[in-house]
């Protein structure tokens, strides 16, 4: 009986691919719609004329398979993520205060040549980018009073909301927050930073820090000069001890 089933499945499968064939679908086509394997149906068909390639339904098919495909590795990236946050364990110190560290350096407001006048100024408009940040500061034993915090946004965006979801994030109040930048639209400009999304910067300026940007900016040298050293060591050599803020 089982025996039967199959016969008769395939049978029906050859019949559907013949149709198909005879109406200018190509190999890869059938295959799928089938659900057998190209192979197959080159000995199904090889008996019908060829029909002349349809371009334009075939770059149509290409392109609904390469679109299925993208959608697919983007749920699998989504569900890979969503796995990351769930699954993530705690930082240890040492390690966020050396995440902290380069993440200013890429990031954060750099020393402009004026001695005494260095400053923690960070700007962002990464969400997570900006908790790493506050966590940092907090770390470093920096107190929320000495945080200075404002928005900087485009002038066609929502300040208020924008102003409210940074407030909220940072659970600092939106009345304390600093004057917004707002700054001009050029409409010649394609942007892609827009929607209900797009929520502008959020920059943290940080009092009296004059001490901790010299430690910040030290310790990043020292990661610097760590990792040029390891290129050089045998592979069997311990890590090297960085100083971090």
């Amino acid at each position: 009986m089982k025996i039967a089933l199959m016969v008769a499945a395939r049978t029906d499968a050859r019949k559907k691919a013949r149709e198909l064939r005879r109406k200018g679908w190509t190999y890869d086509r059938i295959a799928e719609e089938v659900g057998c394997a190209k192979s197959s149906v080159s000995l199904w068909v090889r008996d019908l004329p060829r029909p002349a390639r349809d371009v334009a339904a075939h770059m149509d098919h290409m392109r609904s398979v390469r679109l299925r495909s993208l959608a697919e590795a983007e749920k699998e990236h989504r569900d890979a993520l969503a796995t990351a946050r769930t699954t993530a364990q705690a930082l240890s110190d040492e390690q966020l205060r050396t995440a902290g560290v380069a993440l200013y350096w890429a990031e954060g407001m750099k020393d402009k040549g004026h001695p005494g006048r260095r400053a923690i100024q960070f700007t962002n408009s990464d969400p997570d980018v900006i908790l790493v940040f506050l966590r940092w500061l907090e770390l470093n034993d920096v107190a929320r009073d000495r945080w200075r915090l404002h928005v900087a946004i485009h002038e066609t965006a929502d300040a208020a909301r924008a102003k409210a979801f940074w407030a909220e994030l940072t659970g600092v109040p939106a009345e304390d927050f600093n004057r917004t930048t707002v700054k001009r639209h050029n409409p010649l400009t394609n942007r892609r930073n827009t929607g209900d999304n797009y929520r502008g910067c959020l920059v943290v300026y940080v009092t009296k820090s004059n001490d901790l940007y010299r430690r910040m900016e030290r310790a990043w040298y020292g990661i610097v000069g760590g990792a040029q050293r390891r290129v050089v060591e045998m592979p069997d050599s311990p890590p090297m001890q960085s100083p971090v803020v």
